[in-house]
């Protein structure tokens, strides 16, 4: 995020089943009557001039919901603005404000709930403040120390050493068979350094749910964050004698804009990133925010987790598809194992309160669903980023993701402990957040998936943890040297809290 923010992961079920996706069909005359009488106080409650807010409606997922239903939606007081029907989610638009209470009722809704409240400006992905641009004067220095072999700005690049990408490509730049979706704010397809590997039949806009396909619809307009753009450059920045070098300069990037001008991630958005990005080729998806507005979504909570639900299903539809679905795991410094932390920024489109939460029943999301690869950040010394969250059983694995260059310093030529990474409009400059640690690994995994290319999501997955370099927990973890503990690590050498399996290794992603 642009201000501090979090990712993370954990586990809930998707429905399934045939049978059950007709079943409400043949339920009592007495339900229907009961949940019509609802309807009919609910649709009469609405102001003419209520605000239409955007709800999640779930329901038997294979064949979309049933007539009864969708009569029952409009009969509240809802518009269906599209429907995902192999997942069994609908978006529905409706200016009633019991439309999710009286909805629920109805036989064949498994669940429902508003993704949003009132429209006030959200930023909600995972880096650490503002981008810092490239001066001139800087990339002249870097082009000079540039070898023959390097982009002109990747003497800077401490990050891709760290994780043995340089050597990695020595071998291999990655199959142009692979693609990365960015699931983001937008992408400059237009900058020099993506527009070599820009997948533009894998790219789309779901900002409102639905997916546009207009030519560049994906792109993030003038003022909007340049955060998918550097996230984008990150994975696969051509090795074209220009700027940056990506992890993975050989494959493709996508760029799925999830995020609204004011920078919220609603879940309708993210729901069809997931689901785009399953149905046209997509082998990996970098998600580096959380859903607004909501840090963490609680199941005791109906709107909340009809939320969860939409999310998961979404997300698994995806990796059933072969996906691998990648996620940043937050900048709060959280341990996302403990028994309870205080959420302050809930829901952040309204007025949020501190609220007590456990992690283990409340969700980040999508970070914290089955199946998604959970990154923790790193700095120039290889320890964990001062802002990264972490939590023993939730990180999966580390990769750079910058620091105060005061705490971590790169070793020369590089000048900055952040990211390098380019920016909209033909620029480079430099960011940090576990949002910039996630790409890294995401390179990594389209790695995995060029050398083994029938692979299946879970096999990626697995490569990914056993090729990690396997690194023990920080102890004691005091970065700025107060002589007091920033965080405590729980774990051993080859799985904690801090680094999951280990760091990314780029070089074993394509040599094993």
């Amino acid at each position: 995020m642009t201000a501090p923010h979090s990712r993370s992961r954990r586990a809930v079920a998707i429905p399934v089943g045939m049978i059950m996706a007709s079943a409400f069909a043949f339920l009592p005359n007495i339900q229907a009557t009961a949940a019509d009488a609802d309807l009919t106080a609910g649709a009469s409650a609405v102001a003419a001039d209520a605000p239409a807010l955007s709800y999640v409606v779930n329901v038997f997922p294979g064949f979309g919901p049933s007539q009864y239903v969708k009569k029952a939606i409009a009969k509240a007081g809802g518009t269906i603005v599209t429907s995902y029907d192999r997942i069994g989610v609908v978006v529905v638009h409706s200016a009633n404000p019991d439309f999710a209470k009286v909805i629920r009722k109805v036989p064949g809704v498994q669940s429902a709930g508003n993704t949003r409240n009132a429209p006030l400006p959200a930023q909600s992905t995972t880096d650490e403040g503002a981008p810092k641009v490239l001066s001139a004067a800087e990339i002249a220095s870097a082009t000079a120390g540039a070898t023959a072999t390097q982009d002109p700005l990747e003497p800077l690049q401490w990050d891709l050493p760290a994780i043995k990408a340089d050597k990695a490509h020595e071998k291999t730049l990655g199959s142009r068979k692979v693609t990365v979706a960015v699931i983001d704010t937008g992408v400059d397809d237009t900058h020099p350094d993506i527009a070599p590997n820009f997948d533009r039949a894998a790219s789309v806009n779901c900002v409102t749910g639905k997916p546009d396909t207009t030519d560049g619809a994906w792109r993030p307009t003038t003022g909007e964050s340049p955060h998918g753009t550097h996230v984008a450059g990150e994975i696969a920045a051509a090795k074209n004698g220009i700027g940056v070098t990506g992890v993975a300069p050989g494959v493709k990037v996508s760029g799925i804009k999830v995020a609204t001008t004011a920078g919220y991630f609603y879940t309708e958005a993210v729901v069809c990133g997931f689901v785009w990005a399953a149905e046209h080729g997509v082998d990996v998806t970098n998600n580096s925010y959380y859903t607004d507005p909501w840090y963490f979504n609680c199941k005791n909570d109906p709107d909340q987790k009809a939320l969860v639900d939409a999310i998961t299903r979404a997300s698994q539809y995806a990796e059933h598809k072969g996906v691998v679905n990648v996620a940043a795991a937050g900048n709060e410094s959280y341990d996302l194992a403990a028994d309870e932390i205080t959420d302050p920024v809930s829901p952040n489109d309204a007025t949020p309160s501190d609220r007590v939460i456990d992690p283990s029943e409340c969700y980040d999301i999508p970070t914290q669903l089955p199946g998604v690869v959970t990154v923790s950040s790193t700095g120039a010394k290889g320890i964990k980023s001062s802002f990264s969250n972490h939590g023993l059983g939730v990180i999966d694995i580390a990769a750079p993701g910058g620091d105060s260059t005061r705490l971590q310093t790169p070793a020369p030529p590089a000048t900055s402990g952040l990211i390098l990474g380019p920016l909209p409009g033909g620029t480079w400059g430099y960011m940090a957040g576990t949002s910039m640690a996630t790409p890294h690994v995401a390179g990594v995994a389209a790695l995995i998936k060029s050398t083994h290319p029938h692979a299946s999501a879970a096999l990626v997955k697995a490569l990914l943890y056993a090729e990690a370099d396997a690194t023990p927990c920080t102890d004691p973890y005091d970065l700025d040297g107060d002589g007091k503990i920033d965080a405590v690590c729980e774990g051993g050498k080859n799985y904690n809290g801090f680094y999951g399996h280990g760091v990314a290794d780029a070089l074993d992603a394509v040599t094993k």
